[in-house]
């Protein structure tokens, strides 16, 4: 034999209720209009962080750029520097030849 719980049948029936009255309201043209606010409130911030993100990805380009043109300057100073050390030396090596062919003689 088959038991009847009385209070579990009437906990469905109540589930059964709420779902379909539920359903009702998210469906209803209320919940629409929210649920249409809401997609184009999402939609606003995605342009702003978009927005955002695009000026951010451009400073850091120009940064990138600024500090790819610092280096080749400080580069390029270090070579006149060590031509300039690499001519002073051969100099002094010319002179000291130099003057000890002199003093040879």
């Amino acid at each position: 034999m088959i038991k009847f719980n009385g209070k579990k049948t009437g906990i469905f029936a109540a589930g059964v209720l709420f779902g379909t009255a539920g359903i009702k309201v998210l469906t209803s043209k209320d919940a629409k209009k929210l649920y249409t606010n809401c997609t184009a409130a999402v939609l606003r911030a995605k342009s702003c962080v978009m927005k955002t993100a695009s000026t951010i990805q451009e400073n850091a380009e120009d940064i990138y750029a600024e500090a790819q043109q610092i280096n080749e300057d400080r580069e390029a100073a270090e070579e006149v520097v060590e031509d300039a050390a690499e001519e002073t030396v051969e100099d002094f090596k010319e002179e000291t030849e130099t003057a000890e062919e002199g003093s040879e003689e």
